[in-house]
């Protein structure tokens, strides 16, 4: 499908850091996003995850535009400010896909260094693996390669534990009752449930219960769980009638980096990666838990900056 990308755009200082706050229309979908650095310079689109928005960057955002980068880090579609299409269809990771590689053409760039958290690590693999021609450097976040991820849930009993809350995630409208119930109070113990105790601050919970509270923003985030298990299904069942799974090799140099605290993703994921990614570099960081840029911000960013320099 051919990307619409339009170049109208909302811009304006936020005043809640050294940023600024716009909105790009890809495919029809109004993406809010927030940006720093100079625009002349090399681009990187920075992905978050479940429940996140922009926010999860704060730290290297600003850290990133003054190593000389052109920073944009998107609420994905559905998420907080961005628009939130109906139904799970809408969420599809070739949509996700299309939403990044439409951002580097909106921003001008035939290619960026593309950075993904989680579910935004997700979108990275994929955008990597199916659109390689926009992505310069990867660099993964606490986020499995679909290859790997299957091979570790088939044979890891720790795996299938841990990853529970996805098939939770597939029941119709309870996940969004629970988690949303008291103005999304769900999510803030989420978050605290998986991460150290001093990572988030009352005023950090406060704003993500805000942002996933908006109105459609816990369903769409829940879409992406159901997509994907869709997709999966798609592909088991063209498997069995003898048609090729989509390649998924990674052709570009990658950079993994990894809190070996995961609740929710055994460290096994980070291993035997070679065939599909064969220019790949692993950073694992013991102690830090799944929020790995919030605890670690500065290793990350400097992680990221070297990569990119090289």
């Amino acid at each position: 499908m051919e990307r619409q990308v339009s170049a109208d755009s909302e811009r304006g200082r936020g005043a809640d850091g050294p940023w600024t706050h716009g909105h790009a229309v890809v495919d029809d979908v109004r993406l809010h996003y927030v940006a720093a650095g100079d625009e002349d310079d090399p681009l990187v689109v920075l992905l978050h995850g479940f429940p996140d928005f922009w926010n999860s960057w704060r730290d290297q955002i600003p850290a990133l535009a003054d190593a000389g980068y052109r920073v944009v880090a998107p609420d994905m579609r559905g998420y907080n400010r961005s628009e939130k299409p109906h139904g799970v269809e809408a969420y599809r990771v070739e949509r996700l896909v299309g939403d990044v590689a439409g951002l580097v053409e909106y921003f001008g760039r035939e290619q960026a260094h593309v950075v993904g958290h989680d579910w935004g690590g997700i979108v990275a693999w994929e955008t990597a693996s199916r659109r390689p021609e926009v992505v310069e450097k990867l660099a993964v976040l606490n986020a499995p390669h679909f290859g790997r991820y299957r091979e570790v849930l088939r044979d890891s009993p720790e795996q299938r534990r841990r990853s529970w809350y996805a098939a939770a995630f597939q029941i119709p409208w309870l996940p969004e009752t629970l988690l949303g119930a008291f103005e999304c109070a769900g999510i803030g113990a989420l978050l605290r449930a998986t991460a150290d105790p001093d990572t988030f601050s009352e005023a950090d919970l406060r704003r993500y219960r805000e942002a996933i509270c908006r109105p459609g923003a816990l369903t769409a985030a829940l879409n992406y769980y159901r997509a994907l298990a869709r997709d999966g299904l798609r592909e088991e069942i063209g498997a069995l009638l003898g048609r090729e799974r989509p390649p998924r090799e990674v052709p570009v140099p990658t950079q993994i980096i990894w809190g070996e605290a995961d609740s929710a993703l055994v460290v096994e994921q980070t291993e035997n990666l070679e065939r599909w990614v064969p220019d790949l570099r692993v950073e694992r960081l013991p102690g830090v838990t799944h929020w790995v840029q919030k605890e670690a911000p500065e290793e990350v960013t400097e992680l990221l900056a070297a990569f990119f320099a090289e």
